[in-house]
């Protein structure tokens, strides 16, 4: 099978840089999938599970907001963070999930703009982080 060269960068550094079968993102205009030679593609990435297989194995990524570029066999990932569910503090990310959710469930009509929007940025932090974690245990 054909492949194409995946490369996941956060402000930290890379986290992935390999040849990979396929690719399959969050955006945020849904789900999307990408194999070798894939159409010029540009794409804002949302937070969630990054998923890419290689040699009939699978590996999950947890990634939060950035872009997804597909250009001559390359798909780049500029995102603000990505981690390993063998990386993932679960217990923080109940943690962060629970003190997200009693911020959302104060009176928010006391709350301004950007108090809510942290809040909600955090809970779709945390549930991605859970829900790559467990998947990568199985």
């Amino acid at each position: 099978m054909a492949q194409i060269y995946l490369e996941v960068v956060t402000p930290k550094g890379s986290v992935v840089s390999e040849d990979v079968d396929i690719v399959t993102a969050p955006g945020v205009d849904g789900e999307f999938g990408v194999l070798a030679n894939h159409a010029p593609l540009l794409s804002a990435i949302k937070t969630g599970t990054l998923i890419f297989k290689k040699d009939k194995g699978e590996k999950y990524l947890m990634v939060s907001a950035g872009f997804a570029e597909v250009s001559n066999n390359k798909i780049t990932f500029l995102v603000e963070t990505a981690e390993y569910g063998h990386d993932i503090d679960v217990d923080r990310a109940l943690q962060a999930k629970e003190r997200a959710e009693k911020r959302l469930a104060r009176d928010i009509a006391h709350a301004d703009d950007l108090d809510r929007i942290r809040a909600e940025a955090a809970l779709q932090r945390s549930v991605a982080r859970l829900a790559v974690a467990q998947r990568t245990t199985i």
